[in-house]
């Protein structure tokens, strides 16, 4: 799937050379190992992962969504991944 991209411009200003606007943001990740931060969200049990809330390519998005899952779902296990390492972990238990 090839995301799109639309630019608002202003009527009668030119398309770009190609004729394709280009993102103001550069490229975007075509394959989705290009997206490295994961945040899960487990099944009660702790046993399987019941729910991917977020996928990233940013750290500091990937932190912040697992920040967030981590007030939206007090009880229940929530990690963070970088490619296939966790590099932070939830446990759902109150303090």
């Amino acid at each position: 799937m090839t995301p799109a991209v639309h630019q608002l411009r202003p009527p009668g200003d030119p398309p770009d050379e190609d004729g394709i606007t280009a993102s103001p943001y550069g490229q975007f990740p075509q394959e989705h190992d290009d997206l490295p931060y994961k945040v899960e969200v487990w099944d009660p049990t702790g046993e399987a992962i019941e729910l991917v809330v977020a996928i990233s390519v940013s750290p500091a998005i990937g932190y912040a969504a697992y920040y967030a899952a981590t007030r939206e779902y007090p009880g229940r296990a929530i990690t963070l991944r970088h490619k296939g390492s966790v590099i932070s972990r939830w446990t759902g238990q109150p303090h």
